[in-house]
């Protein structure tokens, strides 16, 4: 099995919604964040990521820590995600670019019923109803 390193951002509004991305080509929607390069660090991957995909320009210092969790990969069969998850409160109007096709705001209470990454139905989304994201 490959492990494929990556950092993600649980990203909530003021009215409590979730940000989820989905990424061209594929169903499943998802944290935005992405692969952590070489010597880079997961929030400094996570900032680099946050820019490139929906043009959110934030500082590490706004990124609080939720946890490190391993699911399957939404897109790559075969593959693992090590995931460092960080939350983050902002108000954002999303710029989708890169590789994402579509971002999204959406309630928690709506969330399950939408295709979803094994890492955000498995460990995201539980974290966050127990009040520690």
């Amino acid at each position: 099995m490959t492990i494929i390193r990556i950092a993600a951002a649980l990203i909530e509004d003021s009215a409590g919604r979730l940000l989820l991305v989905r990424k061209a080509g594929t169903r499943f929607f998802m944290q935005a964040g992405g692969k952590i390069e070489p010597g880079e660090t997961p929030a400094a991957a996570l900032v680099r990521e946050l820019e490139e995909e929906i043009g959110l320009s934030v500082a590490e210092g706004a990124l609080r820590p939720v946890g490190r969790f391993s699911a399957a990969a939404a897109n790559e069969p075969g593959h693992h995600v090590d995931a460092t998850v960080f939350h983050l409160r902002i108000d954002h109007d999303p710029v989708p670019a890169a590789e994402i096709a579509e971002a999204i705001w959406v309630d928690v209470d709506s969330v399950e019923a939408m295709p979803i990454a094994p890492l955000l139905r498995e460990h995201i989304l539980p974290r966050y109803r127990q009040g520690l994201a």
